[in-house]
């Protein structure tokens, strides 16, 4: 595994805290109705992110998640200011303010969306997995997904198939305690999800997915095995939420002391803490920090705020195009 130096927590601290940042941005706009649909926030699951990250090759891995997947993208590297942008629905967008929340995309950098369907992204990133080894492209694909979506058949379809062809995919559940607001205790049998793997002879594992040092050494081995021939691993980060499912989520299912039991865990705390007992930096160095986290939080706002949005003739422009197509000049 590639060290975890100084510098490796002090981007640690940087990136999660702006994602926090970002989409507390990102809530407050929304009880404002400049972000409408539905908006799913990642508050809490931060270090899962943190540790793939330092584990992957972003040169050439890829990633595929489901709708909780506003940060994912800004960490594999596309502008954050284009993120908040395709949320407020405006032609600078990431897919020109036509996917909004759900559906962040990019290929330019290997990430893949964006899955408004529970479990459609499991059989997706088992094919972009497939494809890198038919193309003898040394890539490996990690792809996520919540608690709720491993009830889905198309997770075993995908593991089977992963099994069968060697697949180079970590697959990576997200166990957050609540499927929308159901708990994982009342919708199946056995609560420790990683057990799935079992069944199909799988390399399978619990991981304490609010510590970023514990996900990167555990994604590391998973990448690894997957890039040198192993094929797929299947693992379950322990982590937690601390917003409701989405923003219409009213949480009447979990308690606020449960909240706030989790929060003395959190993963950005966890990292500062590390911070200031190893002397990294110095409070001013830290308040550096947060001073650079809270202006790109603003610049982002600000971008999103003042461009433009679509013009109605990308409609056509943007599902299908034949050049011959005798009704609409759509391009008028």
């Amino acid at each position: 595994m590639k060290k975890i130096s100084k510098e490796v927590y002090l981007k640690w601290y940087e990136d999660m805290l702006f994602w926090r940042k970002f989409e507390d941005k990102l809530a407050a706009v929304y009880i404002q109705q400049k972000v409408r649909g539905f908006l799913h926030l990642y508050n809490g699951q931060e270090a899962v992110l943190a540790g793939a990250l330092h584990a992957m090759d972003l040169s050439k891995d890829r990633m595929i998640t489901a709708y909780r997947n506003h940060v994912q993208p800004i960490g594999m590297g596309v502008d954050p200011r284009k993120v908040m942008a395709e949320l407020y629905g405006k032609v600078t967008g990431t897919s020109k303010g036509m996917g909004g929340s759900m559906h962040i995309f990019s290929k330019e950098h290997r990430f893949y969306g964006g899955h408004g369907i529970v479990g459609g992204q499991i059989p997706l990133g088992a094919g972009l997995a497939f494809a890198d080894k038919y193309f003898k492209r040394d890539a490996v694909t990690l792809c996520y997904m919540g608690d709720g979506a491993v009830r889905q058949g198309s997770l075993h379809e995908s593991f089977n198939l992963a099994m069968l062809w060697n697949l180079p995919v970590v697959f990576v559940c997200e166990n957050n305690g609540y499927a929308m607001g159901t708990s994982v205790a009342r919708t199946s049998h056995s609560t420790e999800i990683w057990k799935l793997g079992l069944g199909y002879e799988m390399p399978c594992g619990p991981v304490d997915g609010m510590d970023p040092v514990t996900v990167a050494e555990e994604m590391s081995k998973a990448i690894e095995r997957a890039r040198s021939g192993g094929g797929p691993t299947f693992l379950e980060m322990k982590t937690y939420r601390y917003r409701g499912h989405s923003m219409s989520d009213a949480q009447h299912y979990r308690t606020k002391e449960e909240v706030e039991e989790y929060k003395k865990i959190d993963p950005i705390t966890q990292v500062l803490d590390v911070i200031k007992e190893k002397k990294y930096a110095t409070e001013d160095e830290i308040k550096e920090i947060d001073n650079r986290v809270k202006n790109l939080v603003k610049e982002c706002e600000k971008f999103a705020e003042e461009s433009e949005y679509p013009p109605a003739n990308q409609l056509y422009d943007m599902v299908y195009e034949q050049e011959d197509y005798p009704f609409i000049d759509h391009k008028s």
